[in-house]
């Protein structure tokens, strides 16, 4: 048993104990001092030597049992649960897919990637960005701020070390127009480098239809990973080594299932040991609804080898235009320099304006409230689909995010047919074998974000009769 003697003190004046003490034990399993099947201490224990609450370390046990860092079962003690070897290394120094477009309805019923803009807080917001077109101060408004305003980084990163366990300093973080201007500058910066691995990208199969086309414009080689339900896959890699590695391992895109932690650092020490980046899009993942979210695979990056992407479209509305990449310190002054060229950036007032919608807690208060918004829709839509389409569908369990994935039980279903036939009666779903480039299963994608609970058992009656036809024609 670990001896807790040997732990540093809690920061009792920064608050979050229980993250503290998450964040100690998860450490010490992650550099090898807490081995497989080591017993931990028990939570009365642990609490009376750190001088917390037990409720404190209990919680923090149970996040670490979420994560997969802990295993227990009933009437046996919690021990360390049995993963690949801890990341303990330091950071290191194809014939292009040709563009395609990709067309998907938009406007209709459960459309997936749009969040409920009705509920966008426009007075405070108001308020944030009058006062700060009224007040920029002038060394804010010359050439030298190109990779984000000094405050909008700092507010930024202390929200993701807060609530996704981020781990960066605040010259890192670069902001940007949005996720898709991101990933194009990353691109940029990595692709085609007189790197040995060149153009070569292992991406999520299925994936986000955005980034496959983001990449095959910046002329890369796109090798389709399977995925899940513990997430990407990589042992089922058929293809040249990767320079980049994209993923969603939080919430992934469009399954909804979240990377194991065995996977995350197997992905960690492949992209380590050959030189590859890490791109992470943390999509969808301040919002879950079934438990808390889970921490960001950068957050435990031993190897500088992850890019962790972020956005505030999903959040709040696409139409504020900013976004924000977090990068390994190697690659500062490289992504400084292309976004200089490439004129990415976003307007200052709404930089300093945004910086302060988050320092006065007005973000994660709207945050905590769309979370409830959107349970309530989730769980109003998975009981509507289950009960009118469960005949055609598998309906997924809906644990977080704002999409909904759903499968055919008939895997012969032409699902593209089946789509353009639900959308002709006012919906904007997405089939997922657009969302695959190897082979795909069938099924649909729905957005919650914008469907009332209300009105979705009506919705989903409408898909049903939709399918009833479609399939009996097909």
């Amino acid at each position: 048993m670990t001896s807790v003697a040997q732990w540093p003190a809690l920061d009792r004046v920064s608050g979050d104990l229980e993250g503290q003490v998450y964040r100690l034990m998860r450490d010490r399993i992650l550099h090898g001092h807490m081995p497989a099947g080591q017993r931990v201490p028990s939570t009365r224990g642990l609490a009376i030597s750190l001088g917390v609450a037990r409720s404190t370390v209990v919680n923090a046990y149970d996040r670490l049992k979420a994560e997969g860092y802990l295993q227990s079962t009933t009437g046996a003690a919690t021990r360390v649960a049995a993963f690949p070897s801890p990341l303990l290394g330091q950071s290191e120094t194809l014939k292009p897919n040709l563009p395609q477009a990709i067309e998907f309805a938009s406007g209709g019923l459960f459309e997936p990637g749009v969040p409920d803009v009705a509920a966008f807080p426009h007075a405070a917001w108001a308020r944030c960005l009058g006062a700060r077109a009224r007040s920029l101060r002038v060394h804010d408004l010359g050439y030298s701020a190109h990779g984000g305003i000094r405050e909008l980084r700092e507010a930024i990163l202390d929200h993701i070390a807060a609530t996704r366990g981020v781990v960066a300093r605040p010259e890192q973080v670069v902001i940007v127009p949005s996720t898709g201007a991101a990933i194009n500058l990353l691109a940029s910066v990595l692709l085609w480098a007189d790197h040995p691995n060149d153009g070569v990208i292992w991406i999520e199969d299925p994936g986000y239809a955005t980034a496959h086309a983001l990449f095959r414009m910046a002329g890369a080689a796109l090798v389709p990973v399977p995925c899940d339900g513990e997430g990407i896959d990589i042992s089922r890699a058929a293809g040249p080594p990767p320079r980049l590695i994209y993923v969603t391992p939080s919430h992934q895109y469009p399954t909804g299932a979240t990377m194991s932690l065995p996977r995350r650092l197997a992905l960690l020490e492949f992209a380590r040991t050959n030189g590859a980046i890490v791109l992470e899009d943390d999509y969808d993942s301040e919002f879950q609804y079934a438990s808390r979210p889970i921490a960001a695979l950068q957050g435990i990056d031993r190897g500088e080898v992850v890019a962790y992407l972020g956005t505030f479209s999903k959040t709040l509305a696409p139409g504020l235009r900013v976004a924000y990449a977090v990068v390994p310190s190697r690659l500062i002054a490289s992504v400084e320099a292309a976004q200089r060229l490439r004129g990415a950036v976003v307007p200052v007032h709404v930089q300093a304006a945004l910086a302060d919608f988050i320092r006065e807690g007005r973000f994660r208060a709207y945050l905590r409230r769309m979370n409830g918004v959107y349970a309530e829709r989730m769980a109003a839509s998975v009981v509507a689909l289950k009960r009118h389409c469960g005949a055609w569908l598998y309906v997924g369990a809906g644990g977080g995010g704002l999409q909904l994935a759903s499968w055919f039980r008939d895997e012969t279903v032409d699902d593209l047919a089946a789509m353009h036939a639900v959308n002709a009666r006012g919906f904007a779903l997405r089939a997922m074998s657009s969302l695959h480039l190897g082979p795909a299963r069938p099924g649909l994608l729905l957005g919650i974000a914008r469907m009332e609970a209300a009105a979705a058992d009506a919705a989903a009656a409408k898909i049903a009769g939709a399918l009833a036809v479609a399939t009996v024609s097909g």
